[in-house]
């Protein structure tokens, strides 16, 4: 909204930095980063009269049980604001921000359902599995049948860029669309099963966004994209806006979500975010970039398929003591913190490994 003030820059010159993407980004951080603080003390007090509070599982660790009673929902603090700070510091006209702006409300939407179930309806188990996926299908389905009546590229409209290599490209000809909405669903539900740890998913989202931030900004400057040898995207650098209110919000919440948390996020933003970090990834046209970026998310998912698959082919053994595997380190002895930690160190190490491909090519 307030980058419409750049448009009176002739009148009043000042106001020509409301047109700059790197002010804007910047201060999408902060205000996001602010507003979240200002409203966690009265969201989670709110929350803890409401009573929706994490509940006693049959699963996970024991040590978790004093978690017990802990207000969750609390990802409606990045959910708001998020969409505060993108409404603010976003050039609104950008397709790109709705389609975004779409995917967080969708997800969100899926994730609040799943929690009041949990929560209100103390219903352990959530809402329908079934359910859940098909809003999620729903809403990837949207996405790509935007993308693909206005292709971020159009020469490269149904194929996705090698990282690491210069300009080359894998044709996957109708294939693309089923893996775009593969892309958006399980970068959504690898964001979740991350989230169970003080702060884990949350911190790894700041690396993550801040990688496809700089990612936009970079394919929507076509002087940028051409020396780096990347896929122009017109009006990509509008995403870089977004990803700095993300990582504003995310900040933000980490201040209330840090161990010991004070509030968890729930399905109610865990789900968008991965939905969203999806998204931005199909738009910059850096779709094999997710797997590194995101690594962290990636292998936890991996290891619950991995857990998954070893049980029902060895009846009953396990791989892992626990998955997702952040659990597996903290019945080997390490605690929880320093989990929380080292795989804060590994999120960097692969946001840094992403990056490195701006220029490895």
């Amino acid at each position: 909204m307030l980058y419409y003030l750049s448009l009176l820059k002739t009148d009043v010159s000042f106001l020509n930095i409301f047109g700059y993407i790197t002010f804007r980004t910047g201060a999408a951080i902060f205000t996001a980063f602010f507003l979240t603080l200002l409203m966690g003390p009265r969201v989670i007090a709110k929350l803890r009269s409401y009573k929706v509070q994490q509940i006693e599982r049959e699963y996970g660790p024991a040590s978790h049980l004093s978690k017990s009673g802990t207000p969750t929902m609390g990802g409606i603090l990045i959910f708001i604001s998020l969409l505060v700070s993108v409404l603010l510091w976003a050039q609104l006209s950008s397709g790109y921000i709705w389609l975004l702006i779409f995917t967080t409300v969708m997800l969100g939407f899926a994730g609040v359902l799943d929690d009041y179930t949990k929560l209100v309806k103390k219903n352990p188990e959530g809402m329908k599995s079934s359910v859940k996926l098909i809003i999620q299908l729903v809403t990837a389905f949207v996405v790509v049948a935007y993308l693909a009546i206005n292709p971020p590229n159009p020469e490269y409209a149904m194929a996705v860029t090698v990282p690491y290599m210069s300009k080359m490209f894998i044709n996957l000809s109708v294939f693309y669309f089923a893996f775009s909405m593969l892309v958006i669903v399980g970068s959504s539900n690898a964001t979740n099963l991350t989230d169970g740890l003080d702060g884990l998913a949350s911190g790894c989202m700041v690396f993550a966004a801040a990688t496809y931030g700089i990612f936009a900004y970079v394919a929507g400057n076509i002087q940028f994209a051409d020396y780096l040898k990347i896929a122009y995207v017109p009006g990509a650098g509008e995403i870089c806006v977004f990803m700095g209110a993300l990582i504003g919000a995310c900040l933000g919440f980490l201040w209330f979500n840090a161990y010991p948390a004070q509030v968890f996020m729930g399905d109610t933003s865990s789900l968008f975010l991965g939905g969203v970090i999806g998204t931005a990834a199909l738009c910059v046209k850096q779709e094999l970039l997710l797997p590194i970026a995101g690594g962290i998310f990636v292998m936890e998912t991996v290891s619950v398929m991995l857990q998954m698959g070893y049980f029902k082919l060895t009846h009953g053994k396990r791989l892992f003591k626990m998955a997702p595997i952040h659990h597996h380190f903290e019945l080997c002895g390490v605690p929880e913190p320093k989990v929380i930690v080292r795989f804060w160190v590994v999120g960097v190490i692969l946001m840094l490994l992403a990056l490195a491909s701006l220029k490895i090519r």
